[in-house]
């Protein structure tokens, strides 16, 4: 069981709402969201509603602008929990293929790969970013065999960094 609350405003004021599950539309709720507090879960929030749009990793903790979870915008339209897992495995196939069972900051320093065309999650939910030490773009990779990136809803096949999808206290 997950519970996230995001706000209106900056530093946890203004208009707020609570979720405990998946919410493919928050427009009805929120006009904007500018700070998130996460009691429990790791979440996705998503700029655009049934969840499309850039995403962003949220762990347990206190996010006082959209700035600290390196949001674009104040818009957040969706969000879901992401399910807990005991163990963490994906499989990366660019010419070779590479099993990952714990967070990597740079797939091109450990394994000297930059553009990965096609992963395939075995266990527990990966969140991929575009760039090294977890930085840019990210995507959401539940279980399941990924053939190319558009299939995990990137235009381009960079792929900098992976990070399981932990709670941390």
């Amino acid at each position: 069981m997950g519970k996230i609350t995001l706000y209106e405003d900056r530093g946890f004021q203004g208009l707020h709402y609570e979720c405990n599950s998946d919410h493919p539309n928050l427009q009805p709720f929120l006009s904007r969201c500018n700070s998130v507090r996460v009691d429990s879960g790791c979440w996705m929030l998503y700029e655009q509603p049934n969840y499309s749009g850039p995403q962003y990793f949220l762990r347990h903790g206190d996010y006082a602008d959209h700035q600290q979870w390196m949001g674009l915008s104040d818009s957040v339209r969706s969000c879901c929990l992401i399910p807990h897992a005991s163990s963490h495995r994906i499989r990366i196939y660019e010419g070779q293929m590479v099993e990952i069972t714990e967070d990597c900051s740079s797939l091109h320093d450990r394994f000297h790969l930059s553009e990965i065309h096609s992963f395939n999650v075995l266990e527990g939910s990966w969140v991929l970013y575009e760039l090294p030490n977890y930085r840019g773009r990210q995507h959401l990779l539940r279980p399941g065999y990924y053939r190319r990136c558009l299939d995990w809803g990137a235009t381009d096949a960079r792929v900098g960094s992976l990070r399981r999808a932990v709670e941390l206290y």
